[in-house]
């Protein structure tokens, strides 16, 4: 997480669900330029509100997105929040799709992250995520910043290898 925060000049987090919220379990940033809100460790959000619940919500079956929303709801954190149930599942879609999910504004204005699930290979199941946060105009260049998001993937990736090869005790 820490080269991750130094390779991209922004804020990096790691997250987990727990009890169908999100969970913020490590941060690290860059000193140069990134731009923090001050989350605490252990902070917990709504899933639908940030890039690391995105992706936790992306990897997890649609019977149990819905569980998360029926026990919690959709609340708006501002006009960006998505509130309703069928934007929510096909914005998971889209993450799905191209791979890493995004926060544009969802919570806080001005600020983007781009996120990615960690998954368990013996299970399926998604053990967290990772993400890039920042200041909307850094992250942003006619679409969602290449380099970041490859940034991101590859972190993740990194994060999921070891997981499943030393934590889990994958072959």
């Amino acid at each position: 997480m820490d080269e991750l925060a130094e390779e991209t000049g922004e804020a990096a987090n790691l997250g987990v669900e727990q009890r169908g919220k999100r969970v913020l379990v490590y941060k690290s940033e860059s000193p140069a330029r990134a731009v923090y809100d001050n989350a605490p460790t252990g902070e917990q959000t709504h899933l639908h509100w940030t890039a690391l619940g995105k992706a936790l919500l992306s990897a997890m079956s649609d019977d149990r997105v819905d569980a998360i929303v029926d026990e919690h709801g959709l609340p708006r954190a501002n006009q960006h929040t998505i509130t309703d149930r069928e934007a929510l599942h096909e914005e998971l879609h889209r993450t799905r799709e191209r791979g890493y999910s995004v926060e544009d504004q969802d919570r806080r204005k001005g600020i983007l992250a781009l996120g990615v699930p960690i998954v368990d290979d013996a299970t399926g199941s998604v053990v967290g995520a990772v993400c890039v946060s920042g200041p909307r105009t850094r992250l942003w260049d006619d679409g969602v910043a290449d380099d970041v998001v490859e940034a991101v993937q590859n972190a993740a990736n990194v994060i999921e290898l070891r997981y499943n090869h030393y934590i889990s005790g994958g072959q």
